[in-house]
């Protein structure tokens, strides 16, 4: 019959074993991850050569510094007016819809295209041109589209 075992004897890695062992694994890493290892050094190397390298390194050194001046400047009202009035226009821009937004912003980049043409021509626009135009179909409709938002606005501001 066998000799029970009494003692188990754990085997200690010497500090160069240790060593030895930590660089095969790193070794056996790097050359698994070659391909990926080359483009980091690659990418190293080009943020490097323009500088921005050494820039990140001396934002990181003062990221305190820097984290105190970025939030003192979100927290200026004109910064914290600019963000609350995105919000509410991308909420009035959620209620539109996009085909009839689409259609405004093709209409008013028309529009602008004939205005130019109009300051262009320095031609001068008297009282008599003003009742002509209002037979125009298309000023006619630009007018009463004007007339209904100007009604809408005006009951908006009602509420």
């Amino acid at each position: 019959m066998a000799k029970p075992i009494s003692t188990i004897q754990k085997i200690e890695l010497t500090e160069e074993q240790k060593k030895a062992q930590s660089l095969e694994n790193l070794l056996s890493e790097v050359a698994q991850n070659k391909d990926s290892l080359l483009q980091t050094l690659e990418l190293l190397q080009e943020l490097h050569s323009s500088g921005i390298l050494e820039a990140l390194n001396s934002l990181v050194k003062v990221k305190e510094d820097v984290a105190k001046i970025a939030v003192g400047q979100l927290t200026r009202p004109p910064v914290t007016n600019m963000i609350n009035n995105a919000m509410a226009a991308g909420g009035a821009l959620t209620e539109m819809d996009p085909e009839m937004t689409k259609k405004l912003m093709g209409s008013v980049a028309n529009g602008l295209q004939k205005a130019q043409e109009g300051i262009e021509s320095g031609r001068k626009v008297g009282i008599f041109d003003l009742m002509k135009a209002m037979k125009d179909p298309d000023i006619n409709r630009a007018l009463g589209f004007g007339l209904d938002v100007l009604k809408g606005v005006g009951e908006g501001l009602r509420k």
